[in-house]
C-alpha cells in the first residue's frame, strides 16, 4: 500500500474512482447529522437552543488538530523518508485545517457571546487555538512564497515540526490552568459524560466533518499532483526554447546544386 502511494501514478488511478462515492458518502451522512443535530437533538436545560452550536464548533476543533497532525506525519515523511506523496499532502492539508481552525474560532466566539458575555477572552484553550490558525496560515504563506517545491517542502516541514508543541497545549489547557472551557466530556477515562441524546448527533457530525476533510484531502492532493505535472512540463518546454539550436548543415545534394 506504501509503495502505491509512494507512486503519484498510482495515486491518480485509485483516488480518482474513489472520489465520487466518498462524496455521496460524505453529502448522506452530514444531511443525517445535521437532522439529527437540528431537529432530533434536545435543547440544553441551561444553555436552550444555542448548544446547537456545538455540532459544529466541536467536530471543527477535532478535525483542525488532525490535520494538522497528518501534516506534521507528512513532515517527517518528507524530510526522513523522502517520501514522494509526503509534501503533497501536507500542501493540500493545510488550507483544509485553516478551514476548521476558523470554523471552530467563529463558532466558539457566537457561542460565548451569550454563554460567557463576550465574544473572546484570552483564555489558554481560545489563544492556543488562534495560535494553531496563525501557524496554519504561515505555512500556507510558505508554501507560496518559494516556487521550488522541493525547497518549500524541506522549510514547511520544519515549520510544521516546530509547532507541533501547540497540540498538546489545546489538549491540556483546560487541566493545565484556569480556562472558561469544561474538561474533556466525550474522550475521557471515565466514557462520555454526555446524554446520548446530544452525544449521537455529535459523534454523527465529528464523521460526517472527517468525511468531508477526507474528501477535500484527496482533491486537493490531486490538483497539486497535477499542478506539478503541469509546471515539470512549462520547466521542460522552457529549457527546450533556451536550448541553442544547432546550425543546418548542408546536405550532399545543396553542395552538388551549388
Amino acid at each position: 500500500m506504501l509503495n502505491r502511494l509512494a507512486n503519484p501514478g498510482s495515486f491518480m488511478r485509485w483516488s480518482g474512482p474513489a472520489m465520487v462515492p466518498l462524496a455521496l458518502v460524505t453529502a448522506a451522512t452530514l444531511a443525517i447529522g445535521l437532522y439529527l443535530a437540528l431537529v432530533v437533538a434536545p435543547p440544553d436545560y441551561q444553555q436552550g437552543e444555542t448548544v446547537r452550536i456545538m455540532f459544529v464548533h466541536v467536530p471543527s476543533a477535532w478535525l483542525a488538530l488532525f490535520f494538522y497532525m497528518v501534516m506534521a506525519v507528512a513532515a517527517l515523511g518528507s524530510l526522513v523518508w523522502r517520501h514522494p506523496m509526503a509534501d503533497v499532502s501536507q500542501k493540500a492539508a493545510a488550507p483544509i485545517g485553516a478551514a476548521f481552525a476558523l470554523v471552530c474560532l467563529v463558532t466558539g466566539s457566537l457561542w460565548g457571546k451569550p454563554m460567557w458575555g463576550t465574544y473572546w477572552v484570552w483564555d489558554a484553550r481560545l489563544t492556543s487555538m488562534l495560535v494553531l490558525f496563525l501557524m496554519y496560515c504561515g505555512v500556507i504563506a510558505l508554501w507560496r512564497t518559494i516556487d521550488d517545491p522541493a525547497r518549500a517542502a524541506r522549510a514547511v516541514s520544519i515549520l510544521t515540526l516546530v509547532g507541533v508543541v501547540n497540540i498538546p497545549i489545546i489538549k491540556f489547557s483546560v487541566d493545565w490552568w484556569f480556562t472558561l472551557h469544561q474538561g474533556a466530556s466525550v474522550l475521557r477515562l471515565g466514557g462520555p459524560s454526555i446524554h446520548s441524546s446530544i452525544l449521537v448527533p455529535l459523534l454523527v457530525m465529528a464523521l460526517a466533518a472527517t468525511l468531508l476533510g477526507t474528501t477535500l484531502h484527496l482533491l486537493g492532493m490531486r490538483t497539486e499532483v497535477l499542478r506539478r505535472r503541469v509546471r515539470r512540463l512549462e520547466l521542460l518546454r522552457a529549457e527546450r526554447l533556451e536550448a541553442p539550436s544547432e546550425p543546418v548543415r548542408p546536405s550532399a545534394r545543396s553542395e552538388v546544386s551549388a
